[in-house]
């Protein structure tokens, strides 16, 4: 099973600074950085949020939750609490999103919905030939929505993978179809997109074991 959870980021100042709160220094610190004060407050919310969710799933408290970076950056637990429990999360906008497993790699990414107006470019390079194919064969007004279906889904099984760059996006062909199983990395993926929020969408890989995988928003969320 795979819990999925959708956030707004947009929260009123007062609780900004009440998640603020939960951060570690060094998170407090890369909130700084951010060029605008927008940027921050998203950052702020989504990281708090991260933390609330795991220390519900690890029975602690979210400000004593521990995170870590893999070799390639992919986030961790920085301590095995939960030796089973895999995470992952992306942003976009207003929105982020947290993907859970158990025992299996997890990683999700989310896009708001847009025309890019070097998508061309973007499949010529990262895109394997037959999604270039099924990319150029599609109307003019279906392109945005697909360019981004399948560019999730590739992003989407790098950051499961967690091998950063080492993986090439035009390595992984995932396909514009909303699901469907993914071989990456010498591994097999099962690999969803869905619509968290209207104007984005995203997708969901998970490592692939015995039986289906299914998906389902968690903590009564969507």
């Amino acid at each position: 099973m795979i819990d999925v959870v959708v956030t707004d980021l947009v929260v009123e100042p007062r609780a900004v600074g009440t998640l603020g709160l939960l951060l570690s220094d060094a998170e407090r610190a890369r909130a700084c950085r951010f060029a605008s004060d927008r940027d921050a407050r998203r950052f702020v919310v989504a990281r708090a949020r991260l933390r609330q969710l795991l220390g519900r799933r690890l029975a602690v408290a979210a400000g004593s939750v521990e995170l870590a970076r893999g070799a390639h950056g992919k986030p961790r637990l920085a301590r095995d609490r939960d030796a089973t429990l895999r995470f992952n999360a992306s942003r976009s906008g207003d929105v982020a999103v947290y993907a859970f497993a158990s025992g299996r790699e997890v990683g999700v990414d989310v896009e708001s919905i847009r025309a890019n107006p070097d998508a061309e470019g973007i499949v010529a390079r990262w895109f394997t030939p037959r999604e270039q194919a099924a990319y150029r064969a599609l109307d003019h007004t279906r392109k945005p929505l697909a360019f981004l279906a399948c560019w999730t889904r590739k992003e989407a099984v790098v950051k499961a993978l967690g091998e950063g760059l080492s993986c090439p996006l035009d390595r992984v062909e995932a396909g514009l179809a909303a699901g469907g199983p993914v071989r990456a990395g010498g591994h097999s993926w099962s690999v969803r997109t869905f619509f968290p929020a209207p104007g984005y969408v995203a997708a969901v890989a998970v490592g692939v074991s015995a039986g289906p995988q299914s998906l389902r928003p968690a903590d009564g969320e969507s």
